[in-house]
């Protein structure tokens, strides 16, 4: 038996609340700081490049269209390419700070697949605004991973790219695929869960 989509859903979330937390607490502590323990440098990388990985079976096992199948497949690979940039960076072997511009491009290739997927409108049930509103989330957060191939030392932009993985952590969690959105639901949804 299958888990119910939103399971899938917060499994995501607590990935993107562990990498947002990671980047906030190297914003907060400053970068010579978080180097001092060298496997620390890792940690957020490597959680981005695993749920890329983990995202082949979501495409395989917990979807039910080609557009969700195309979806689900070109965010595992935007994952998997900026998880692998970013920790090229923090390795050494990437030198220049432009590479995080990956990490850009997945945000954009992801908020372009979430809303190009989702066919419902805004109100049709949560699951559709949520999705509507995640990909206008990592348009708008693609300019932090933007800011910070110019000002890498920037606590401002470490501070909003970490905003940017929370934020999207709790639209993940409050997931629910027929729920109503601001009381309302369409009658095409279905029967509304808890």
């Amino acid at each position: 038996m299958l888990p119910e989509a939103e399971f899938v859903h917060w499994w995501f979330a607590t990935g993107f609340l562990i990498i947002g937390l990671l980047l906030f607490a190297e914003a907060l502590v400053g970068e010579t700081v978080w180097r001092r323990r060298p496997w620390r440098v890792y940690l957020w990388p490597s959680f981005l490049f695993l749920m890329g990985v983990l995202m082949w079976p979501v495409m395989v096992f917990y979807t039910n269209s080609t557009i969700h199948m195309l979806a689900h497949g070109s965010w595992a690979q935007a994952m998997m390419l900026a998880g692998a940039a970013e920790l090229g960076l923090a390795r050494g072997k990437l030198r220049s700070p432009y590479w995080s511009l990956t990490t850009a491009g997945a945000f954009l290739v992801s908020a372009g697949a979430i809303l190009l997927h989702e066919q419902n409108g805004w109100f049709y049930a949560r699951a559709a605004f949520l999705h509507h509103v995640i990909g206008w989330t990592f348009i708008i957060g693609a300019v932090f991973p933007l800011a910070r191939a110019f000002r890498p030392g920037s606590v401002a932009v470490r501070t909003g790219l970490a905003l940017v993985f929370v934020v999207t952590s709790v639209f993940l969690y409050s997931d629910r695929d027929v729920a109503p959105i601001f009381g309302h639901l369409s009658p095409l949804a279905g029967a509304p869960h808890r």
